[in-house]
């Protein structure tokens, strides 16, 4: 039988126990994890989701391009139905897909520079957006087959 991408088995178990190790097993699989991985090999990131996007990040990209952050607004995001500023569609306008690199990369948001969010403190609290990971990002795949064979 195939493997299960959202590893919906091991996070029904972490729900449940509520390790209290998770966040240091969570940051030392994650340091395993992307000290082999590149990310440019993939993209997935980029290319399915969009960051929410905070004040200061509109108005730090807005200026880098040199625009009005009302220019920027109009012509880069929308608001979701929760109120979050998000690209209307994917992929993101940023990414040049030829090489999966990112024009704005040293001004990029702050949920794309602490994506995957699999090194944080509280994994608990963000299990169901980190299974949501699992499935677009073969780093957190990786992560949780590591967590899987300890909480297993």
């Amino acid at each position: 039988m195939p493997k299960d991408p959202s590893f919906k088995k091991v996070f029904q178990r972490i729900k449940a126990k509520k390790p209290r190790d998770l966040d240091l097993q969570f940051e030392k699989a994650h340091n395993q994890v992307f000290e082999e991985l590149d990310c440019l090999t993939c993209g997935n990131c980029c290319k399915t989701t969009s960051p929410m996007w905070n004040e200061t990040d509109i108005q730090r990209v807005a200026h880098l391009l040199k625009m009005k952050v009302t220019q920027f607004l109009d012509q880069y995001l929308i608001k979701d139905a929760d109120g979050d500023w998000v690209y209307p569609a994917a992929p993101c306008p940023f990414l040049t897909t030829a090489d999966n690199t990112c024009q704005i990369y040293e001004h990029r948001p702050k949920a794309c520079r602490e994506y995957p969010h699999t090194n944080r403190k509280n994994m608990q609290g963000i299990i169901a957006l980190t299974q949501k990971n699992a499935v677009i990002c073969p780093g957190v795949a990786q992560i949780m087959e590591k967590l899987e064979r300890i909480y297993n």
